[in-house]
């Protein structure tokens, strides 16, 4: 099991960028496939971006060309670049860790996004 702590939400007007973060806290997080997911108020939680323990990746097609997720596993982080951002990328974004049946999440984070 790993626990994860999200950081760098925050507002920013349309066109703006940010950085998002997650800290993974204990062993084999090499191991792990990242991920980020986002929910807005009334919708369901959904997939963002991914990073698998190997290192691919893969992106909704909402985010495609302006968020890059990348892992650094020296430092147990896995970090979410998001630029272009538009009010429709509002929503509580979620860091997640899975490897077989053992998923964690992590508390989440708020992005605010204004046109």
């Amino acid at each position: 099991q790993v626990q994860l702590v999200e950081s760098g939400g925050g507002l920013v007007h349309a066109g703006g960028s940010l950085r998002l973060s997650c800290a993974a806290s204990g062993n084999n997080f090499r191991m792990f496939a990242m991920a980020w997911y986002r929910q807005a108020p009334g919708k369901q939680r959904e997939l963002v971006a991914a990073i698998a323990s190997g290192g691919s990746t893969n992106y909704a097609d909402s985010v495609k060309g302006r968020f890059t997720i990348s892992r650094d596993n020296l430092k147990n982080t896995v970090t979410l670049q998001m630029n272009s951002l538009k009010s429709e990328d509002t929503a509580v974004y979620y860091c997640n860790a899975a490897r077989g049946v053992i998923t964690s999440w992590g508390q989440g984070t708020q992005v605010t996004v204004s046109s």
